[in-house]
């Protein structure tokens, strides 16, 4: 059997993704990265690229016209052009920088979400094994990743070669066009299979994506003992919890049987709940609950009340109030003062009638 074996074949509890994610292990893939780095690359040329070649061109101009920093031909003035051209440079390149960094974070946000841990810079010793390091190097999900990798770079020269190929022809006439134009044929066909690379690599990273969510998950399967230890740290012992349960019931019985026979009145659901209410004027400032149960407690209250002959008053929504507000041996609340009042005022008159009844007999 696989689980007497100790294979994983249990998926991952929300507690063992919890842990593996504060280590850094996620399921991502870099592909994806890249792959948007480079449509965002590739939009950008279409959008901005023409207002970028002629500002440079315009800059260039202004250095070799002498218009910035003075004569270029003179050491300190040549240096001050320099670094007047390069802030000018960084300038122009500043929304590209940009863009490109939303686009970055963008697409690692959707794939992990917002995680910050320094775990995986922790130095790991036994990285530095070379046996395990050669074990690594042939092992089947390395050997499958570089094959992989490899028909990647298959597509991606196809793709290229065949972009080019299409505008082969006019490729071999550059040498008969003027600067202007030979220059437009090569952007563009740069610009064509910058477009085909980007499509064909957003594909295959957003099909390695899914396989990273799926290979993530496999391998943070566990196996039925380690999900049963979870469970029993989370939880606890079982026989533990039982044993707690029994006490707790066997106290709640004990308050039951001591406290039931001294109350004046039980005031009941009528079955799933049972209060037992008591007021003594002289000791105490308002009525207190000395037991109240539940199901077979409260059954077991309103038996005894039988057969000590404790009257027992149905009010349901007293009843639920009580038992879910005030504990064994608390007062009652001030907002049930006049419900509690009203029930032991019922039950003196019922006691009074009771005592008049026996007198009249009596005489």
């Amino acid at each position: 059997m696989p689980e007497s074996l100790g294979e994983k074949t249990e998926a991952a509890t929300p507690k063992k993704l919890e842990q593996s994610r504060e280590r850094g292990q996620v399921a991502k893939s870099q592909d994806l990265s890249a792959a948007v780095g480079l449509v965002v690359a590739t939009v950008l040329i279409v959008a901005y690229g023409g207002t970028l070649v002629e500002r440079f061109a315009f800059m260039l101009r202004s250095v070799f016209e002498n218009e910035i920093a003075g004569d270029p031909l003179f050491a300190p003035d040549a240096l001050d052009s320099f670094s007047e051209s390069m802030v000018h440079a960084v300038l122009l390149m500043v929304p590209v920088l940009v863009v490109s960094f939303l686009a970055a974070y963008v697409v690692q946000f959707i794939q992990v979400g917002w995680l910050f841990t320094t775990k995986p810079l922790k130095p790991n010793f036994g990285k530095l094994d070379p046996v395990k390091g050669t074990k690594r190097l042939f092992d089947t999900k390395n050997l499958v990743k570089t094959l992989v990798n490899v028909l990647k770079l298959i597509f991606v020269i196809s793709i290229a070669w065949a972009v080019i190929a299409a505008r082969l022809p006019r490729l071999a006439a550059l040498p008969s066009l003027e600067v202007g134009g030979a220059m437009w044929l090569v952007g563009v066909t740069v610009l064509e299979v910058a477009a085909a690379m980007a499509v064909l690599l957003l594909t295959l990273a957003l099909i390695d994506w899914i396989y990273q969510k799926w290979q993530h998950q496999r391998d943070q399967r566990m196996t039925k003992q380690e999900v049963k230890e979870e469970r029993r740290s989370m939880e606890g012992d079982v026989e533990t919890k039982r044993r707690r349960s029994r006490m707790y019931s066997e106290i709640a019985r004990q308050q039951v049987q001591a406290g039931t026979p001294t109350a004046d009145v039980i005031v009941t659901n009528p079955t799933h709940f049972s209060v037992a209410i008591r007021y003594d004027g002289e000791a105490m400032t308002a009525p207190t609950v000395v037991s109240k149960g539940a199901d077979l407690l409260a059954f077991q209250i309103r038996q005894i009340a039988e057969s000590h002959g404790i009257p027992i008053v149905e009010r349901p929504p007293l009843a639920r109030a009580l038992y879910h507000g005030t504990d064994v041996g608390q007062q009652v609340a001030p907002e049930h003062y006049a419900a509690v009042a009203e029930v032991l005022a019922y039950v003196y008159r019922l006691d009074a009638d009771a005592r008049e009844k026996a007198g009249v007999g009596a005489a």
